[in-house]
């Protein structure tokens, strides 16, 4: 495990986008494991800073994305399918075919899980895999539970996550109760993991996720098991691992 320390979320991006950037340069056709949420977006900007510079091309790339809600797709406002295009895919030169979600729209659960699986499964390895955490440990909507789910599932969101996404909808009935996310295998067995944590909010469940004992209940403490896992968390988030 590694630990860089940011002064910032403006350097915490530009860390995280720089690891990103180089690891495709370094191999152009890298599969890219991404997430949504507020965390990364700054580290997706800068990225495509980089593309538009000329210094890095995405072309050859391939992505797949950590979850979706369940209903919603694209053309929905408040899908993870419209946020990466909104803050990623369509400022670089990524084909649209090479990008990949789960389908919140296919309501068959068993199907999307087993689909999403083989997308993943059939690139053999995620090369570097972003992460944000969740305030109740949560990695994609991994969510607390009995037992670490290995592949993708149908998951119904616990209410601190609603709550939490709450900002972006309208009101709290509208936000999703379930999503599809990527299960902790394809996780684990990436290659590298980049997990982004910001904020004093993030401070506790930081701590416990790196230093305390590994439980589903706290599903990031996982991650403790990955042989190459890169935490990039500012000064307030870190706050509690000096």
């Amino acid at each position: 495990m590694r630990i860089i320390q940011a002064a910032n979320y403006d350097e915490l991006s530009a860390r995280a986008a720089e690891i990103l950037v180089a690891q495709v340069l370094l191999k152009p056709k890298s599969v890219l494991g991404l997430a949504t949420g507020s965390t990364p977006v700054g580290a997706y900007q800068k990225m495509a800073e980089v593309c538009r510079a000329g210094r890095v091309s995405f072309s050859e790339c391939h992505t797949v994305n950590l979850d979706e809600y369940v209903g919603l797709g694209p053309g929905d406002e408040q899908s993870y399918h419209t946020f990466m295009w909104e803050n990623l895919f369509s400022h670089i030169d990524i084909p649209a075919e090479h990008t990949n979600l789960p389908d919140g729209k296919n309501l068959d659960a068993a199907a999307e899980c087993a689909r999403y699986d083989k997308v993943i499964a059939d690139f053999g390895a995620i090369d570097i895999q972003i992460l944000g955490i969740g305030h109740n440990g949560h990695i994609a909507f991994n969510e607390p539970a009995d037992y670490f789910a290995a592949g993708t599932h149908h998951v119904e969101l616990d209410e601190s996550t609603i709550e939490a996404n709450r900002r972006f909808f309208s009101s709290r009935e509208e936000v999703p109760k379930s999503a599809y996310s990527m299960g902790l295998a394809p996780i684990l067995h990436a290659k590298r993991v980049l997990l982004m944590v910001s904020g004093e909010a993030k401070a506790d469940v930081l701590y416990k996720s790196l230093t305390g004992p590994i439980t589903p209940q706290v599903p990031a403490s996982i991650l403790q098991l990955h042989s190459d896992l890169i935490v990039i968390a500012d000064e307030a988030a870190a706050g509690k691992l000096a």
